[in-house]
């Protein structure tokens, strides 16, 4: 028999946004990040799709009890694809690894209406400095499609609702980043 666990590619992968303790780094391949929204959500956010020249990195993490119920409620835009195969980790037990993704045709593009916060790409971002550190980082912006998203300046109030607090440095790399790829940062939606 196999544990359930999940890939997470976004959010998930800053410990401090849950509460799932048996967590390991993994790399996902044949998929890649993409900024886009859904009639869900008020606000653009990430999700994956397979992509055959991409891998991106991430966390596994295992879904006590098989109960993805609350898990799937965090995650309530997205359905469940099996990435088991496509999973490369550390653990040596068996699993059975799924990945939240929109499916084609249920997302569109952000837009001024639909901006991406960001309060979230700081989540990421943080998430990705303290598991993967600056390279991490880098490859998080490098394997990310969609940085033509207008991005919501919401820092001073935070609307993404699992924000965190980040350091001068890692407010520093946010910001370096958008900037290389040239994103385009608004105070207004």
């Amino acid at each position: 028999m196999s544990d359930p666990f999940f890939f997470g590619y976004g959010s998930l992968v800053n410990r401090a946004t849950h509460d799932f303790t048996d967590a390991h780094k993994a790399r996902l391949l044949g998929w890649r990040r993409v900024w886009r929204h859904t009639a869900l959500r008020p606000v653009a956010f990430l999700t994956a799709e397979p992509d055959p020249q991409s891998e991106i990195d991430g966390l596994i993490a295992h879904v006590p009890n098989d109960d993805w119920a609350a898990l799937d409620e965090r995650e309530h835009a997205y359905d469940r694809t099996r990435v088991t195969g496509q999973t490369r980790h550390g653990v040596t037990r068996p699993l059975h690894i799924q990945v939240y993704s929109i499916p084609q045709g249920k997302h569109g593009a952000p837009d001024r209406a639909h901006p991406v916060l960001l309060s979230y790409v700081d989540v990421v971002v943080q998430g990705y400095l303290h598991e993967y550190g600056e390279d991490g980082v880098a490859h998080f912006f490098e394997t990310t499609a969609g940085w033509d998203a207008p991005i919501l300046d919401d820092r001073a109030k935070p609307i993404y609702a699992r924000h965190r607090p980040l350091t001068p440095h890692e407010r520093a790399l946010v910001d370096h980043w958008l900037r290389k790829v040239g994103a385009r940062v608004t105070t207004r939606a």
